[in-house]
């Protein structure tokens, strides 16, 4: 076995294909910002950088062969084929080109996040101004969405927050918001009697259920809703796969739940879900149906379904890492590896030579050739103590 060193690369991981934002010589509290093609006014909020916009318009969820795309697809694929119309067609339609500033209205107040509440903090979010922000999640779109009279729909898109930046955690990530409204009918099916059916009565909001809804009613989008996420966790996992539902809560669902699944011996959580705040249909003048809704990370489920180990490798443009997904089928199962460029069989001793690539790069800032050889020591001797090798 051989293994071939080469020269650190000396770029950053991610790399914009262009810079979709501008701004003005004015001083701050004067000048003006420009993003993806829209002007916005700056002020003492605004907190965005050229290094956040620098994402803006990557896009890595409609590029082909990428895996949050291939990930994307297969959900997608998923709820098509669960919820069909009598005519046969799929019930959800797909949203993944939102523009991606949106009004702190639309992002927080439209589901009833309180004004003191700390996920409105200009420390976790990326302000334009006092009244723009990039989305901090895809809900953003969901009022949206339900006055221009969608009923059952996925949103797809990137989503900015102002995490600290490690394996698991990046200011810029991907989110699938998917919601499903239903009327009396499509809750209790077409009766001789339908006007003795009804989802609403006045009570007590409980820890099962909001004052105003039937518990017969939220019994049976419980059961839809679950059995709708369960069978996406099994599609893509496993039908063996451990889960289990967590109580959760949102400002936006009630009752509301976490889907947490066992992979490798630990609990991962996967997505968050819950039946909607019944206040949030009523403003968006669907006060007469009922619904539930769910958000998930397509990061996470790339991560744990592709095996790759490091939120950060989704933004490289390293084609050694790409071309591992250049497959058509996104249900391929493959795991991030390194790359074998050369084998060869010797003809007399008959032993076989491996020959390996592998690229050294921090996440963060450059390696130092000192630090690349202990890793390359370290990487000899544990592929002699457990692959039985000689390196050579």
């Amino acid at each position: 076995m051989v293994l071939v060193l080469r020269e650190p690369l000396f770029r950053r991981l991610y790399t914009s294909c262009y810079r979709s934002y501008s701004v003005t010589s004015n001083n701050a509290s004067k000048g003006k910002i420009t993003i993806a093609g829209k002007d916005y006014s700056v002020d003492h909020m605004t907190n965005v950088t050229p290094k956040i916009l620098s994402h803006i318009g990557q896009n890595l969820h409609l590029k082909k062969y990428h895996p949050l795309n291939h990930i994307q697809t297969m959900i997608v694929k998923y709820l098509y084929s669960r919820y069909i119309t009598a005519r046969g067609n799929p019930l959800f339609s797909l949203h993944n080109q939102f523009h991606p500033v949106v009004t702190t209205q639309a992002n927080f107040d439209s589901l009833l996040i309180a004004k003191d509440h700390i996920s409105r903090r200009k420390s976790d979010n990326y302000y334009v101004n006092e009244n723009y922000l990039l989305r901090a999640h895809t809900s953003a779109h969901q009022c949206e969405m339900i006055k221009m009279g969608f009923d059952n729909f996925l949103v797809v898109g990137d989503v900015f927050r102002r995490d600290e930046i490690d394996s698991s955690h990046y200011p810029v990530f991907h989110q699938m918001e998917g919601v499903r409204l239903c009327d009396v009918k499509e809750v209790f099916g077409i009766q001789q009697d339908m006007e003795k059916f009804t989802l609403f009565k006045n009570g007590e909001r409980t820890d099962k259920r909001q004052g105003v809804h039937k518990q017969e009613v939220v019994d049976i989008l419980i059961s839809d809703l679950k059995g709708c996420l369960e069978g996406l966790a099994t599609t893509l996992f496993g039908q063996d796969v451990e889960m289990k539902w967590v109580d959760a809560y949102f400002p936006f669902t009630h009752p509301s739940w976490e889907l947490e699944i066992k992979i490798g011996g630990e609990w991962v959580e996967l997505l968050g879900c819950g039946i909607i705040e019944q206040e949030i249909l009523v403003n968006c003048s669907s006060g007469h149906k009922v619904g539930w809704a769910f958000g998930l990370g397509l990061e996470r489920w790339a991560m744990k379904f592709y095996e790759i180990p490091d939120i950060r490798v989704f933004w490289s443009q390293d084609s050694g890492i790409l071309s591992q997904f250049h497959f058509d089928d996104p249900s391929t199962k493959i795991k991030f590896k390194v790359k074998l460029i050369d084998s060869f069989l010797h003809p007399k001793k008959k032993l076989t030579s491996h020959c390996y690539r592998i690229i050294y790069r921090h996440m963060e800032r450059t390696l130092s050739q000192e630090e690349v050889n202990i890793i390359h020591k370290t990487i000899e001797k544990e592929a002699c103590s457990l692959l039985n090798v000689v390196i050579r």
